[in-house]
């Protein structure tokens, strides 16, 4: 059984199993499905708002398919999942990002 299968199959038993979840997005990512991924993303975050690398991947997955706009919007909202959470290293992850970014926006 592949990977997506096995996360799928995970996921039709616990619908909100935040690790399978993210596991098939970064699956689907990583095989060049953006807007598949993206999908997957959108459903985590939705379920797992503090889910902060969910953000962060989904906005390199953007970035990567050249949709800076769009990856801006994940990291802010990544941004402020990491201060809710405490995560430092993610936020400043996040931040270099999202500098680069906007500075490429100019």
């Amino acid at each position: 059984m592949d990977k997506i299968a096995m996360l799928t199959e995970i996921l039709t038993q616990d619908p909100k199993n935040a690790f399978a979840r993210y596991g098939l997005a970064m699956e689907y990512a990583g095989q060049g499905d953006a807007a598949t991924a993206l999908t997957e993303f959108d459903r985590l975050l939705m379920d797992h708002p503090d889910y902060t690398a969910g953000y962060f991947m989904a906005a390199q997955t953007l970035a990567k398919s050249e949709d800076n706009a769009r990856a801006i919007v994940y990291l802010r909202r990544g941004l402020e999942s990491a201060r809710r959470t405490g995560n430092q290293h993610a936020h400043s992850e996040m931040q270099a990002m999202l500098d680069e970014l906007e500075a490429m926006s100019l």
